[in-house]
């Protein structure tokens, strides 16, 4: 879970309010949620793990109106490539996203990130 936390420490410095999978309903915007969806398995000749993850990782940031949430996406991806702690790459550019209800507004982003395990 090295990966993880590391991760969670570098969103919350460019947003405090950070929640695996989804916020609580009412959450203050701006606010990041985040997920695993798949990725990389790393395993050596052997079949044992190797030390390192390559999850992709999708970034869901809201915030109203919709371009604040694309200027804190993007910071929040200059902030993650630039991390000493993993290598992170973003696949492709941000999605232009809506919640369920058609409230909030949002980017969505997804990475491949390198990290510890």
């Amino acid at each position: 879970m090295a990966l993880e936390s590391d991760l969670m420490t570098l969103l919350r410095a460019e947003c405090p309010r950070v929640h695996v999978g989804t916020a609580p309903y009412g959450t203050q915007q701006p606010y990041v949620t985040w997920q695993h969806i798949g990725g990389e398995s790393l395993r050596y000749t052997d079949n044992t793990p190797a030390d390192k993850r390559q999850p992709l990782i999708q970034l869901n940031v809201w915030d109203t109106p919709a371009l604040a949430a694309f200027e804190l996406i993007q910071r929040i991806v200059e902030r993650l490539c630039l991390a000493d702690a993993f290598q992170a790459e973003p696949l492709g550019e941000p999605i232009l996203a809506y919640d369920d209800a058609d409230i909030a507004t949002g980017y969505l982003l997804t990475f491949s990130i390198l990290g510890d395990r």
